[in-house]
């Protein structure tokens, strides 16, 4: 029969399992006794590949569950699954669908499986999320009480500002002392930390959402973070080349420092004006600083070693 791959759905309540290339399809509840009797029932099978993808948060007790079980497990991005459904014709979505869909995505595809985050990881990635949350509701709030006619509205507002403000500054304490109980973390904050332009907020939302930092070479690392240009290139027209994909919330901690750098950090700001001199339009410079930014900071990170000026 050859090898199995597997799709899974997750949903609240229950999980959508499809088996290829036999067809078979069943559910489980979404609870540890579902995911128990899924594990037993995968195990057997012993497939080559378990894909499901990410659904705000639902799918980790369930990728957790299978990892533990021995089981080669792969969370993907929904839009990696939902592009490859337009290109095979699939435009129906139902959680049936989707499990099948994710089985022909692990045969076709074959994504490459990394480890999960472990515990400790989960929390740190939690904590930066809250904060991040926080930092919006906080600039709505601003915001909200600028424009507000009445004074009754207005103190409440502020009320909440005020709490806010209190909570991220706690969450703040809570990353921190996270980074600090973990030696490898304590070490990367100091590594990154020491490059002139990238502050607390910044290395921990690097140590949470780019553990890959030090670990894969400096083109990986770019077209990851999504400051890698792509080609736009069809027969004799050569178009601009454009950054896309990645992870948003890295480049946008990574476009406000490298705007620090510029200032503030001797080989990012000689780099970005020698760009400028040279006729690049200031956007592109910015991109390729961040660029370059980004690629110091993971052969440090990679050599454990912090920043030297020249």
């Amino acid at each position: 029969m050859g090898q199995i791959f597997v799709g899974i759905d997750v949903a609240k309540a229950a999980v959508e399992v499809c088996v290829r290339p036999t067809g078979e399809a069943f559910a489980v509840p979404r609870d540890e006794v579902g995911l128990a009797r899924l594990v037993e029932r995968l195990r057997a099978w012993g497939p080559a590949l378990v894909v499901l993808e990410a659904t705000g948060g639902y799918e980790a007790s369930v990728a957790a569950a299978l990892a533990e079980g021995g089981l080669a497990v792969v969370v993907v991005n929904p839009r990696h699954a939902r592009d490859f459904a337009r290109s095979t014709g699939t435009l129906a979505k139902t959680d049936r669908v989707d499990a099948r869909l994710l089985a022909h995505f692990a045969d076709a595809v074959r994504p490459p499986v990394r480890p999960l985050p472990t515990a400790a990881a989960d929390e740190l990635g939690a904590l930066v999320a809250r904060r991040r949350q926080l930092v919006d509701m906080i600039r709505a709030e601003k915001t909200r009480v600028q424009q507000a006619r009445s004074r009754e509205v207005q103190r409440r507002i502020t009320a909440h500002l005020q709490w806010l403000e209190r909570e991220l500054a706690g969450i703040d304490d809570d990353t921190r002392r996270l980074i600090r109980s973990t030696p490898v973390w304590r070490e990367t904050d100091e590594v990154v930390r020491s490059a002139p332009g990238i502050g607390e907020v910044t290395a921990s939302t690097l140590i949470a959402d780019l553990p890959e930092l030090g670990h894969l070479d400096r083109r990986r690392i770019a077209a990851l973070v999504g400051v890698a240009p792509m080609n736009r290139d069809s027969g004799a027209w050569r178009g601009h080349r454009m950054i896309t994909g990645g992870r948003p919330q890295i480049r946008q901690h990574l476009y406000m420092a490298t705007l620090t750098a510029i200032t503030h950090n001797a080989a990012i700001r000689v780099f970005y004006h020698r760009l400028v001199a040279g006729g690049r339009p200031k956007k592109v410079a910015l991109v390729a600083a961040m660029r370059k930014l980004l690629t110091i900071l993971n052969a440090m990170v990679r050599d454990r070693r912090q920043w030297q000026n020249a």
